[in-house]
């Protein structure tokens, strides 16, 4: 996902990786300046989707577990 930096608009931004599973939940996973990198690789969008899968399938109870260690955060 691309956000946009104030006064700057996308092309100045930033990258975040969020792994979503509509109207069910979402995690946000990495965000970084475009000026600090341009993209993120192959490896990394197959490293990226490998997680998915395993985020995606935690249940309720593992994610409260993950968040009371502080393994997650909710925000």
């Amino acid at each position: 996902m691309r956000l946009a930096r104030l006064g700057e608009g996308k092309s100045g931004g930033y990258r975040v990786i969020i792994i979503f599973k509509k109207e069910e939940r979402t995690f946000f996973v990495f965000g970084f300046a475009k000026s600090d990198r341009g993209n993120i690789n192959q490896v990394e969008i197959r490293g990226y989707k490998e997680l998915a899968k395993e985020y995606l399938g935690l249940t309720e109870e593992i994610i409260d577990r993950l968040v009371k260690k502080r393994k997650f955060i909710e925000i």
